[in-house]
């Protein structure tokens, strides 16, 4: 007994509903950093579902590029993160209202 089509989709809407709950309810930047992480994940095991479903290669291509956009975010988001927590002593989303201080 192998792992259904719709139980992948499942776990896909599962993790991208818990990365939207992370964005939408936490004041951390790293953790709404790691819950867009999670959301892009969903999205890649979307695409690499349909992909072994339809019997192409073209949903693990789109993957590849996602996670290579998903890697400069990381690089862009840290940084800005890290400059941000130098300056303003603080990660909260909602202390940082601009960035000039």
């Amino acid at each position: 007994m192998g792992v259904t089509v719709s139980q992948y989709l499942a776990v896909s809407a599962l993790l991208f509903a818990i990365g939207v709950a992370g964005v939408l309810l936490r004041r951390n930047m790293l953790v709404v950093l790691m819950s867009v992480e999670l959301m892009l994940n969903a999205a890649n095991l979307a695409f690499v579902t349909f992909a072994r479903m339809l019997g192409g290669v073209e949903g693990q291509v789109i993957v590849l590029f996602v996670m290579a956009v998903a890697a400069a975010e990381v690089a862009v988001g840290l940084a800005i993160v890290l400059v941000v927590f130098r300056t303003g002593e603080t990660t909260n989303v909602e202390d940082v209202s601009s960035m000039k201080w």
